[in-house]
This record gives C-alpha cells, sequence and structure tokens, in this order.
C-alpha cells in the first residue's frame, strides 16, 4: 500500500505540473517550489516547531497556539508549512509570529527526508487534516512528537474504508490528536485510534482574538452612517443569485465582500443590482450609495463588526466560509443548504442563530425572523462562541506537561 500511496504522490506531482501550463493556481503551486533547498533558513541550532496548514483557514485555525507557544518560548524557531498557494500567497495579510513560511515539498520519500534531516523538530502539528505520510515517518525517526489540532473526521474519509489501511497507520503515527467533536473521537476509536482529546476548534480563539484587536473601518462606518447594514460575506455567484432580488426591492444598506474579486466578476455584481452601488477602492467621501462593495481582501473578518446581520458564501458548493467570524459580533448568520462538512453549521441552526436557505423566499423568511427576535439571537450567539473558546489553551496545557516544549 505503502508502495501504491508514492505512486499516488508522485503522479499528482506530474499532474500538477502538467496542469501549470494553463492553470494559474497549479503554476504558483509549481514556481512556489522552485529551488527549493536553496531558500531554506539559517535555524541556529534551536529547537524547532513545525506547524503544517493546508491552506489559510488551517493557518488561521493553527494562529492562537502559535501564538500561546511563542509567548512561552520565544527561543523556539516556528516554522510554518503551507500546501495550498491560496494559503502561501495570504498568510502575510495576518498577523503571526512564524519565525519561517515555506510550501511543503511533495510528499516524496526523498523530499521528506531532507526536509526532516534539516528542521529535524521537535514538535510536530497538523493543522485540521491533510496528514501526509512520509513527512510524518521521517520526523518520527528523527524524534519528533506528532500532533493533530482541531481534527475533525468524517465516515465517508478514507480511514474507515476498507482500503484505508495505509492512511489508519499514518493516524496511528501520531502522539495526540486533538479533535472538535464526540463524533470524531468515536470514529477514531472504531478504528483503535484511542489517544484522542475532544479540545474543541481553535477558530473560536481565532475570532475571538481578532474581534479584542478589530478597528472600525472608516470607509464602512462612512458608508453605514446612522443605518444598519447586511453583510453578505465571501459571496460566489449562486449566492449572489439568490439575494440580489432582495437587495433590489428593500431599502437596507448591503455590504457585499465576494469570494473572487477580479473585474469581471465585480461587474457581474453591479449588473445585478438595480441601486446605487460604489467599490470599495473607488469610494469617495459624502458619496451616495446604497449597496458598497467590498473589493479587496483583508477587510471583512473586521468589516462585520460594523453590520447587523450576515449572509456567509459557499453553502452551494460545500465549501461553506467561516460563519464564526460574524457570529463573535453577534451577527445572525444564513448561509446555503451544503453545510455538512461544517458541524459549527448545525450548532448554529440547532442554536436559533444560523439559518440555512435555498431560496430567496427561504431567504427572506429567515432575515424577517432574526429582525422580528434580533436581541435574543444575537445574545445566544455571542453566548455560543464564548462558551466554544478554549481550545488552544487547553492544548498547550498537553504539550506544557506532555511534549518536548
Amino acid at each position: 500500500m505503502h508502495f501504491l500511496y508514492n505512486l499516488g504522490v508522485r503522479l499528482y506531482g506530474f499532474v500538477i505540473r502538467i496542469a501549470s501550463i494553463f492553470n494559474p493556481k497549479a503554476k504558483a503551486w509549481i514556481e512556489g517550489r522552485k529551488n527549493y533547498w536553496s531558500k531554506l533558513p539559517d535555524i541556529e541550532n534551536r529547537k524547532v516547531i513545525w506547524f503544517h496548514c493546508a491552506s489559510l483557514g488551517e493557518f488561521d485555525q493553527g494562529l492562537p497556539l502559535m501564538e500561546l507557544i511563542k509567548k512561552e518560548h520565544p527561543e523556539a524557531f516556528l516554522l510554518v508549512t503551507f500546501y495550498s498557494p491560496s494559503g502561501y500567497l495570504h498568510y502575510h495579510k495576518r498577523d503571526h509570529r512564524a519565525d519561517h513560511v515555506c510550501y511543503l515539498p511533495l510528499d516524496t520519500p526523498s523530499n521528506a527526508r531532507k526536509f526532516a534531516n534539516f528542521f529535524k523538530p521537535s514538535i510536530t502539528v497538523f493543522v485540521k487534516y491533510e496528514f501526509w505520510g512520509n513527512h510524518i515517518e521521517e520526523v518520527k525517526k528523527k524524534g519528533s512528537q506528532v500532533y493533530v489540532i482541531s481534527g475533525l473526521f468524517r465516515e465517508n474519509h478514507r480511514f474507515f474504508k476498507w482500503y484505508g489501511s495505509y492512511f489508519r497507520k499514518i493516524l496511528g503515527r501520531f502522539d495526540h490528536l486533538f479533535v472538535q467533536d464526540r463524533n470524531s473521537e468515536e470514529l477514531l476509536k472504531k478504528i483503535n485510534i484511542n489517544n484522542t482529546t475532544v479540545a474543541g476548534d481553535n477558530r473560536f480563539d481565532r475570532v475571538i482574538e481578532n474581534s479584542n484587536k478589530a478597528a472600525l473601518n472608516p470607509i464602512i462606518e462612512e458608508f453605514k452612517g446612522q443605518e444598519e447594514v447586511f453583510i453578505i460575506g465571501s459571496s460566489w455567484p449562486a449566492d449572489e443569485t439568490l439575494i440580489s432580488e432582495w437587495i433590489n426591492k428593500v431599502n437596507n444598506k448591503v455590504l457585499i465582500a465576494p469570494h473572487q474579486i477580479d473585474d469581471a466578476h465585480i461587474l457581474q455584481i453591479i449588473e445585478r443590482i438595480n441601486r446605487k452601488v460604489v467599490r470599495y477602492t473607488q469610494w469617495e467621501k459624502q458619496v451616495d450609495c446604497e449597496v458598497l462593495i467590498l473589493d479587496t481582501i483583508g477587510h471583512l473578518a473586521s468589516a462585520y463588526q460594523s453590520g447587523k446581520i450576515a449572509y456567509v458564501g459557499g453553502g452551494f458548493s460545500g465549501s461553506l466560509h467561516n460563519i464564526l467570524e460574524p457570529a463573535v459580533f453577534g451577527l445572525p448568520v444564513i448561509f446555503g443548504p451544503k453545510h455538512s462538512r461544517f458541524p459549527e453549521a448545525q450548532q448554529f441552526i440547532d442554536g436559533g442563530f444560523g439559518f440555512s436557505v435555498s431560496t430567496t423566499e427561504e431567504f427572506e423568511k429567515a432575515f424577517n425572523k432574526i429582525e422580528a427576535n434580533y436581541q435574543e439571537i444575537s445574545f445566544a450567539e455571542k453566548d455560543f462562541v464564548q462558551k466554544n473558546a478554549g481550545a488552544s489553551e487547553r492544548i498547550m496545557n498537553y504539550l506544557t506537561a506532555n511534549s518536548a516544549l
């Protein structure tokens, strides 16, 4: 099975190279790994603590624990790797204390061996998922303790399939797995993985930390004035189609932050709206504006504090964006129907402050229900976020007592 895994990894690398000819993301994946071994940092005999993140969302999940580690052990060398360009190309927009950030080399035995021989991490942390077998095996050989944080497992994952023996072996190499929920813990127990703790989701810590530091955006505040703002965050065309009809017939001020901010997409949104629309990058003081399009990256999370109700995109593709970002500010959240991969979405629905919709009519019904019961819903939501915080502290306490920190 290991042979087939290595064959699959090499085949994947070959396919990415072919795709890079015409696919910008694949090209970035290849370009970012060029001359990899000549760009390694000087670690100066420091203790290396390695965090691997698939993309930017996982980086956000890992940041609170990284901050705690650097606070307690500032002498440590904090290494962060990304697999996806969407993480590596945007991590610098976050406040972080990483000493070195780079791509993870393709998980071939030789790459993993060279990587482990150079960095020799004493602690390795994989955030949420994406467990690379050769890299894990090689750092284990070097004496690294290996952990998962914010782990989330579902029954359809390959670990629980008849063909998943090699992937179960990978999980068996972890010293401890900190998972988000009881369901993940129970699934792991069924395959004899018992070194688990239900620590929760580190994203709760992250959004609380961000909310405490978030500054009001002067442009958004000027746009808002004395009125209430409905915020559409990380929207995709399917989300915009659902809501545009409602936007055109109400008086509410609306801020739209699309996931893709290329000109073609922005113009497509503007064409759908029959109200006075202004792009954030073209804002001028005293402008008469009813709909503001946030055509930038990095402003949305703090913008939520200026809103009252939020719609979060991605729920029509099964890739729901972070609903905790508006929730920490008490904005009840509406989202699309495909959210089974995100347990917090069902928790929001069960708590009465999350609303899943499939049609414009369902959206309007949810919006009106929120308006009629706003204070009660908002209070319950903020209380839920606070009660689910603390995963990073729990993990840090364990690492302090049981690891090489």
